[in-house]
């Protein structure tokens, strides 16, 4: 398989911290790729850095071979990359259906309202909630609308950056398992957590973040069955 994403060496400051510090990984074509950390280990900065909205103080980012450096952010969807951002960040003053549609800004307006048709298909709760003000949603369903969201645009590459965040148990396996099913479908995905138990029982590799590096690398599998994984990340999970 193909590297679709390529991180070289990048560095993310903020005056004088350095968030991430220097760090390199790769997600090839097809895969689901998880990094893993604590609260504060860099892996938001990272992702941040990969949708253009931290510059880059070191290295470079390569998507399909082309350096997204030079890519403007708004531009980026256009090269199939769909985001859901930590925190949701779902617009609540606007229906279920206007958010979508904000997802799908660069689509014609047939081809939106077919994927809206497609999305929701996906998300029988957004159906039923499809006119309803999405600040009145719950959580879950406000993370619902923030996957539905970056699906709009069919995304190959899709990055999702703690989507269980703060969900109940039963909709927390609820969104793995629509991650999960999205990857066996063939969607590329970039997945940052802190549900450890959860990302590896679901990814092909893994990276461990902490304190802005990038300290194991490997296979989900053998990231599982690690000991020293176990003691630091799933004896409380």
């Amino acid at each position: 398989m193909a590297n679709l994403l390529d991180v070289v060496d990048i560095e993310v400051a903020y005056g004088p911290i350095k968030a991430v510090k220097r760090i390199s990984f790769y997600v090839r074509a097809g895969e689901l790729v998880t990094i893993i950390g604590a609260n504060g280990a860099g892996k938001t900065s990272t992702l941040n850095a990969i949708m253009g909205l931290e510059p880059l103080a070191h290295g470079s980012i390569r998507y399909k071979g082309a350096d997204l450096g030079k890519i403007p952010v708004e531009k980026r969807a256009v090269l199939g990359m769909g985001v859901s951002p930590e925190g949701r960040r779902i617009f609540g003053d606007l229906t279920v259906r206007e958010n979508l549609i904000a997802g799908g800004i660069t689509l014609s307006s047939s081809l939106c309202l077919d994927r809206i048709e497609s999305v929701v298909g996906r998300f029988p709760i957004l159906a039923e909630r499809i006119q309803q003000t999405a600040g009145t949603l719950s959580g879950g369903e406000q993370q619902m609308l923030a996957i539905a969201r970056a699906l709009m645009i069919a995304p190959e590459f899709l990055i999702l950056d703690e989507p269980s965040l703060g969900l109940a148990p039963k909709i927390v396996s609820q969104v793995f398992e629509l991650i999960h099913q999205l990857n066996q479908e063939g969607m590329t995905v970039l997945l940052v957590e802190q549900n450890v138990r959860k990302s590896l029982a679901i990814a092909d590799r893994a990276y461990v973040m902490e304190l802005g590096n990038i300290v194991r690398e490997g296979s989900a599998e053998d990231m599982s069955s690690d000991q020293k994984i176990h003691e630091s990340y799933l004896g409380a999970a």
